[in-house]
C-alpha cells in the first residue's frame, strides 16, 4: 500500500530523460505520510484486539464517535494523498487508467477474500463460506471504492496549467470539488428522500440436540419511514439490501452493543431485544463508500498542496486552515442534528473525521520531516512500509489463524483460546 514518492521535483516513469530517472530513484520517501500510515496500522490493531477489553476506545455502537472510528477515514485520506504524489505528471491517461483500476480490483478481491468469510475467527475452528452468503463488502473493498473514485478524478479532472498555482490551487482541481459536491449531494438526496419500507429477514434456530441450524424464524422489522438514521430503518441499509442481498451482509454489527438490543454476555442477542438487534447490516455498505470517496479527494487536495507549495510554512499554513475550518463545520453540523456515525457515514463524520485526518498529517509532518525527528517514529514508518503484509497478517487475523494450528490434544487447547479466556472473557 505503500508508494515512493519524491518530497520535491521528479517525474513520474516514461515522461523524464534517464538522468532525471536516476535523480528520482534516490528520492526519499515522505517519512511523514509513512508514519502516518504505519500510526493508521497500529491504531486498527489496537483497537481490533483491545477493544473487548477497553469498549471505550472500540467502535461506536451507532451515533457518536470513538479511537475505533478514525481509523478508515485516516486510510482513505492517505491513500489520496499518495495519489496526489504519485499522479503529479501523467503521460498517458489511458494507461495510467488501466493500472488503477487493476490496482482497485486486486484490492477488492483481496477484501472480499479475508474479509468474505472464509477464514474463521478466533472461536471457530472452520474454514470455507458458501457462496450465496460470502459479504462482499468490508475495510479493502471500502479503500478500492475511494481509490478508484479519486483516482480517475486525479488522472482525468485536474486542470493544471501553470507550475507555479500559488493560491489558485482550488482553481486548478476545482472539478474535484464538483465530484466532492455531487457525491455528497447524491448520499444526502438518498439517505434523507428515500421511503423505508418494513422489512422481513430469518433468523437460524439451533435445536437443542444438534450442532446444525435446521429451521429458521422470520423476523419482521417495521419501518415505513422517510428520513430515519436508526439501526433499523436507514435508507443506507434498504440499499444494500436491495443490492447486495441481505445474505451478503455483516452479520454481527456493531449496534447490537446498544442497551435496547441488550446483548448477553456471550455476544449473543437476546430474544427480547428489537427485532433489528438481529438483522445483518454491512457498515462499509454501498452509500457509505460514497462519503469515503469524498474523504479520499480531500485526501488529494493536502498532497497537491504538498506539491504545489515548496515551503513548510505555506503547506502547514494552508493544511491547517483547511483542516481547522472542516473541523469547525463538522462540529456544526452534528449540533444541528446530523449525527456523527461511522455505520452511515454520515456528512459530519466525514468532515470531522478528514480533519482529524489532516491535524494528525500536519504533526507528524511537522515533527518528522521538518524537525527531523525521525528514530521517535521509525516503528511507525516500517509499519507504514509494510501496511498491507502486517493488515492481513495481524488486523485480518492470519497470524493468529496459524497460531491456533499449534494445539495440545484438543484443538481448542492452543495458546490464543487460552489468551482470550484469561484477558476477554474473564476480564
Amino acid at each position: 500500500m505503500a508508494d515512493y514518492v519524491p518530497l520535491s521535483g521528479g517525474s513520474e516513469e516514461g515522461e523524464a530523460p534517464s538522468e532525471e530517472k536516476s535523480k528520482r530513484s534516490r528520492s526519499p520517501r515522505l517519512a511523514s505520510l509513512d508514519a502516518f500510515r504505519g500510526l493508521s496500522i497500529a491504531l486498527m490493531i489496537l483497537v481490533d484486539y483491545a477493544g473487548s477489553i477497553f469498549p471505550f476506545i472500540a467502535h461506536s455502537a451507532w451515533n457518536g464517535v470513538r479511537l475505533a472510528d478514525f481509523v478508515m477515514p485516516f486510510f482513505l485520506f492517505i491513500a489520496g494523498v499518495s495519489l496526489a504524489l504519485v499522479y503529479k505528471k501523467i503521460s498517458d491517461k489511458l494507461q495510467a487508467t488501466h493500472k488503477v483500476m487493476l490496482r482497485a480490483v486486486k484490492l477488492f478481491m483481496l477484501g472480499v477474500l479475508l474479509q468474505g468469510g472464509y477464514f474463521h475467527g478466533i472461536n471457530s475452528l472452520t474454514y470455507g463460506i458458501d457462496i450465496e452468503k460470502i459479504r462482499w463488502l468490508g475495510i479493502l473493498q471500502r479503500i478500492a471504492i475511494g481509490y478508484i473514485i479519486a483516482a480517475l478524478c486525479e488522472i482525468w479532472l485536474s486542470s493544471v496549467t501553470v507550475k507555479d498555482v500559488g493560491s489558485g490551487i482550488f482553481k486548478n482541481y476545482y472539478l474535484h470539488w464538483v465530484v466532492v459536491f455531487l457525491l455528497s449531494g447524491i448520499y444526502l438526496g438518498l439517505v434523507h428522500g428515500l421511503y423505508v419500507p418494513d422489512w422481513q429477514f430469518t433468523v437460524p434456530q439451533m435445536s437443542s440436540n444438534s450442532s446444525q441450524n435446521d429451521s429458521y424464524v422470520i423476523k419482521t422489522v417495521e419501518c415505513e419511514v422517510r428520513d430515519d438514521l436508526g439501526p433499523a430503518c436507514n435508507s443506507a441499509g434498504m440499499i444494500d439490501r436491495y443490492v447486495l442481498g441481505i445474505d451478503h451482509l455483516y452479520k454481527k454489527p456493531v449496534y447490537r452493543n446498544l442497551k435496547e438490543c441488550r446483548t448477553a454476555g456471550d455476544a449473543q442477542v437476546l430474544d427480547t431485544s428489537p427485532s433489528w438487534c438481529q438483522a445483518p447490516f454491512d457498515p462499509e455498505g454501498i452509500l457509505g463508500s460514497l462519503m469515503a470517496a469524498v474523504t479520499c479527494i480531500m485526501g488529494l487536495h493536502f498532497g497537491h498542496i504538498l506539491l504545489h507549495f515548496e515551503d513548510h510554512k505555506g503547506r502547514l499554513a494552508n493544511w491547517l486552515i483547511f483542516s481547522l475550518s472542516t473541523f469547525a463545520l463538522g462540529l456544526f453540523l452534528a449540533f444541528i442534528g446530523i449525527p456523527l456515525n461511522k455505520s452511515l457515514y454520515t456528512i459530519s463524520y466525514t468532515l470531522l473525521t478528514t480533519a482529524s485526518a489532516g491535524l494528525t498529517f500536519c504533526a507528524l509532518y511537522l515533527l518528522v520531516d521538518v524537525y527531523g525527528y525521525r528514530r521517535l517514529t521509525f516503528v511507525f514508518q516500517w509499519m507504514g512500509r509494510h501496511s498491507l503484509s502486517i493488515f492481513v497478517l495481524l488486523a485480518c487475523d492470519l497470524a493468529i489463524i496459524a497460531l491456533q494450528g499449534f494445539y495440545w490434544r484438543n484443538p481448542k487447547n492452543n495458546i490464543v483460546h487460552l489468551v482470550v479466556s484469561l484477558f476477554v472473557h474473564n476480564k
